[in-house]
């Protein structure tokens, strides 16, 4: 729980760069990812949300700031 928690802020933290416009959205979006797999248990299928949650983070930010 403490992992998640710990990249549920990280997405946040990365959110806050993003244009102003489209804050909001992708707020949202990751709050309602993060409660959808609460529940997933397994240390594989944690470390592949993990990366999929990174990979989408990384290609938000190369969409919206060209960043990475």
């Amino acid at each position: 729980m403490e992992r998640a928690l710990r990249a549920y802020g990280g997405v946040l933290r990365l959110i806050r760069l993003l244009p102003k416009q489209t804050r909001s959205y992708y707020q949202q979006y990751a709050r309602e990812n993060f409660v959808n797999y609460r529940e997933v248990s397994g240390s594989d299928s944690i470390d592949e949300l993990f990366q999929r949650t990174y990979n989408h983070a990384c290609w938000v930010l190369k969409k919206e700031c060209a960043f990475v």
